[in-house]
């Protein structure tokens, strides 16, 4: 049973970041949604709970996979907690404390060229939801599905045995 939750927390920890993060390059390369610079802080932790979640499966021992599993379930609650200032920056709940940001690429060039490039590259503003479903940004969703994902990893993970009369 111990064992069974372990299980499902390890593979929650790596498919609820993966599957976040499959949305938010899906946004961005298919929708042509352009990430703000907080929602490149969104992505950090889902990468880093990736990373984390991956290592659970491959490194010995259950002290550090659980170790390793706890690590990526708080990286999840992390980017869930940064979706919910970057949403109450985007509904005007409160202010931001980042500049707009340009996702300009590429480098190289004559200084035309470049400066051609800045004036071409999209701005996009942190406290403008692009996008919305039912109200909701891609930060607040982004802040549910962290969340929820985060606390159900850390809720099979440190969750006790009933004791042994209650089974």
């Amino acid at each position: 049973m111990i064992r069974d939750r372990f299980v499902a927390a390890r593979w929650l920890a790596l498919l609820v970041p993966f599957a976040l993060m499959a949305g938010a390059l899906g946004s961005q390369y298919i929708g042509g949604l352009y990430p703000c610079e907080m929602c490149w802080w969104q992505r950090y932790p889902h990468i880093a709970a990736i990373v984390l979640a991956v290592l659970a499966f491959v490194v010995p021992g259950a002290a550090p996979k659980r170790a390793l599993v706890l690590l990526a379930g708080l990286a999840i609650l992390v980017s869930g907690a940064i979706g919910v200032f970057h949403a109450g920056v985007e509904y005007h709940w409160w202010e931001g404390i980042t500049a707009c940001s340009s996702t300009m690429h590429g480098s190289g060039g004559s200084v035309d060229d470049i400066l051609k490039r800045i004036m071409e590259a999209p701005i996009v503003r942190c406290d403008v939801a692009q996008w919305r479903l039912f109200g909701i940004s891609l930060a607040g969703f982004n802040a549910i599905f962290s969340i929820t994902g985060g606390l159900a990893v850390l809720a099979l993970l440190l969750r006790r045995s009933p004791p042994a009369f209650a089974r």
